[in-house]
């Protein structure tokens, strides 16, 4: 129960009474139960797009949508791909790059990235069916927190000193990136069938290409990157779906 808090605390802004949750062995031992949590704000923002779609046009809809899991980390994902922005897109050094993205001022190349993240999912969402449109919110995050998982076991942590995602490179999360693996495929197939597969294993592939690029970058993974990961996996369903009912 303790590494579920742990989970609950490090990836939502719910609010965690005492000090559970807190210790670092929670924390290491809390990768598991990230697509649980992912699954969780996806059902909560299903249910919210369900109920909107019934009295909203699907643009205002798809706003409210993206605000909702937009708080619910309280924006830690989207700082992190406005840092990894900033650092990868810099033209510089791997040192030089892991120095920008501990930076906490924001660069323009990290506005560009949020801003084109966030009008991509609104967009994308917006181009679904009412009906399409909750079933596929229901993947946004799980996916999200999935793609956290697989990133984490595909690449070594970056800083040699530490930072932000040590804590859970205490042990590589092998079976864990299994297990988020299987949740989100099983996930795509209950939510949309054939459709919804395609959308969990297009996230899927999104995560590893990242994965590859941010080896080439800085040699492995930051919390930075790791938050990255998590904003671009999540972005990736409503387009995969959208791309499925476009008509040829």
């Amino acid at each position: 129960m303790k590494r579920f808090i742990a989970a609950v605390q490090f990836l939502t802004i719910v609010p965690v009474p005492g000090s559970w949750g807190h210790a670092e062995e929670h924390l290491a031992g809390s990768v598991p139960f990230f697509p649980v949590v992912g699954l969780l704000i996806g059902s909560l923002a299903a249910a919210l797009a369900f109920g909107l779609s019934k009295v909203l046009p699907p643009l205002p809809t798809s706003v409210l949508i993206v605000i909702v899991l937009l708080g619910a980390s309280g924006a830690l994902h989207l700082d992190g791909l406005s840092d990894t922005a900033d650092g990868f897109l810099s033209a510089r050094q791997r040192e030089r790059i892991l120095e920008i993205m501990r930076d906490s001022h924001v660069g323009a190349m990290g506005v560009i990235a949020v801003v084109c993240v966030l009008l991509l999912k609104v967009a994308a969402l917006a181009s679904l069916p009412g009906a399409t449109m909750w079933r596929v919110t229901l993947l946004m995050p799980l996916a999200g927190r999935c793609g956290l998982v697989v990133t984490m076991w595909a690449l070594p942590y970056a800083r040699p000193e530490g930072g932000l995602g040590t804590v859970f490179y205490k042990k590589r999360p092998r079976l864990a990136a299994l297990w988020a693996v299987v949740v989100l495929l099983a996930a795509g197939v209950c939510a949309l069938r054939m459709p919804g597969l395609v959308a969990a294993g297009a996230s899927l592939a999104v995560v590893l290409l990242f994965a590859a690029y941010t080896r080439r970058k800085i040699a492995g993974a930051t919390g930075d990157a790791l938050g990255a990961a998590c904003e671009i996996a999540e972005a990736v369903p409503p387009l995969a779906i959208a791309a499925w009912l476009h008509p040829q």
